[in-house]
């Protein structure tokens, strides 16, 4: 897989605030308005972050010195599994330690970041058992799974959920091989079942090359698709309106500044509306988010730890 790197066993508007001045007896004067906060323009930024490693709080620490908001509009907890009971023969929904961590926590893990208007986003991601978005045996057991992953979203208040589809080592335990049926399957289900939140396709594995079966195409039914290889340019292919593509996908930290820019210039140039960005940890990485925020936004990102 080119130069994507994975830990595995691998952003709303600012509010601007009137302070009340009260030293040496002054009072606040009572006829002046705060100018109301400019909206952002330009494509929407997702970072992608390994909660195994990092906290989703470090999303919500970006702004745009402009003083046109948070840097970044959407972030995914990576990862959630996709695994497999070999007793049922199904396909379950896991966390790990960290993940469940992020979840159970959510009033403080989750709500700081869409109180300021950051979508937040599960991925789901193969692990290793043989269950894959593409190769559920039947429409009962993708509508199952698809029912797993919307009921997550309901009881966590999470804004949708990001398909990943790699790692599931198609086969073992028994498990069948890729199939025409079983992401569309999957996702007119997901859909179905929220129909206002986000899904969202890395464009990797089977099941992305997999999304029209029966007389369906399940394409429009997606919010967005990313490029999945850090540090290129490579349309995703699927057909999505350039507003809800990325082709532009960077490692922050490991993709250089002068490619991340370039890329984020590419962006804009050729209209696309979507910027991904991965691996955002703990760290000041504000020179590295600035060198596509300049390109993005026209400004400079803010650290504010």
């Amino acid at each position: 897989m080119f130069t994507l790197v994975r830990s595995r066993v691998r952003t709303a508007v600012l509010a601007l605030s009137a302070v009340t001045a009260l030293a040496c007896g002054a009072t606040a004067t009572t006829g002046a308005a705060a100018a109301p906060a400019r909206a952002k323009q330009g494509p929407t930024s997702v970072a992608y972050v390994e909660v195994n490693n990092n906290s989703m709080l470090n999303v919500g620490k970006y702004t745009l010195a402009n003083g046109e908001g948070n840097v970044f509009d959407v972030a995914v907890i990576f990862a959630a599994n996709i695994n497999y009971d070999t007793g049922t023969k199904a396909a379950t929904l896991y966390f790990n330690e960290n993940v469940q961590r992020v979840l159970d926590n959510a009033a403080t893990q989750i709500r700081p970041l869409q109180q300021k208007g950051i979508k937040v986003v599960l991925s789901v991601l193969g692990n290793h058992q043989g269950a894959g978005f593409a190769n559920f045996p039947s429409r009962q057991a993708a509508s199952a799974f698809a029912k797993q992953l919307s009921d997550t979203a309901a009881t966590y208040g999470l804004d949708g959920i990001d398909f990943d589809d790699e790692y599931a080592e198609y086969g073992n335990n028994g498990t069948g091989q890729p199939n025409d049926s079983s992401f569309v399957y999957l996702v007119s289900a997901l859909r179905a079942d929220m129909p206002d939140k986000i899904i969202s396709l890395y464009d990797i594995g089977p099941a992305a090359s997999r999304l029209s079966y029966g007389g369906v195409d399940v394409s429009s039914m997606f919010d967005y698709a990313w490029n999945p290889y850090y540090g290129t340019w490579q349309v995703p292919g699927i057909a999505l309106p350039k507003s809800k593509l990325s082709p532009a996908a960077v490692e922050i930290g490991g993709t250089s500044q002068s490619t991340a820019a370039d890329l984020a210039r590419r962006t804009v140039g050729e209209g696309y509306g979507v910027y991904l960005t991965y691996n955002l940890d703990g760290a000041d990485r504000s020179a590295d988010v600035s060198a596509f925020t300049r390109e993005l936004y026209g400004s400079d990102a803010v650290y504010a730890p």
